[in-house]
């Protein structure tokens, strides 16, 4: 009986006729291709996606500050394909840093409304994770996820460049979880 060979045309076997090879995707799946991954398309697309964030960055009080060093060239968030974005329209990721008063939450949730999907916010700093030293204000909101939803926050009064950089890591690791479990959905 006559052996099929991976990447060869059709064999012919004597009782049955001609034989087509293995397809290339089922050896792959079994294993049997060195050097191929496989993927799903949404985790194919998750990998383009944490690989180029588009911030909306939103500055307002001294959280900023250490944002705006985090671009600079000592930790560089080019690196990691994060680049500024002024239009809600192409931003992907909108960083909050700083104290969100009662006054600018409808400003903050309309450009959020404005985000194409898939889209992901970052907390950064006390104040925007939980109204930071104005605990119980009269004009502070106790936290931008009682706006808007928040996928990582960054803790510190202000955080450091390195707490973005890492919240930034955990945002990739965040898209990739998140293909992997869509699966096939």
């Amino acid at each position: 009986m006559a052996e099929i060979v991976p990447g060869q045309p059709l064999a012919y076997v004597k009782g049955q006729g001609n034989v087509p090879a293995p397809s290339l995707m089922d050896q792959a799946m079994a294993g049997k291709l060195p050097g191929v991954i496989t993927a799903s398309k949404d985790q194919l697309f998750a990998l383009a996606r944490k690989s180029s964030l588009w911030t909306l960055s939103f500055g307002l009080a001294c959280c900023a500050i250490e944002m705006i060093s985090t671009y600079m060239a000592d930790h560089d968030f080019d690196r990691f394909g994060v680049v500024t974005w002024p239009s809600p329209r192409q931003a992907d990721v909108m960083i909050v840093a700083g104290t969100v008063v009662k006054k600018m939450a409808d400003p903050i949730r309309l450009l959020y409304e404005q985000m194409p999907d898939p889209k992901w916010v970052i907390a950064m700093g006390s104040c925007a994770t939980n109204g930071g030293p104005y605990y119980r204000s009269y004009s502070v909101v106790m936290g931008v996820d009682h706006i808007i939803p928040v996928d990582v926050y960054v803790p510190g009064c202000p955080p450091r460049p390195e707490a973005l950089l890492y919240g930034i890591l955990e945002l990739q690791k965040k898209i990739m979880l998140d293909a992997k479990q869509s699966g096939g959905k």
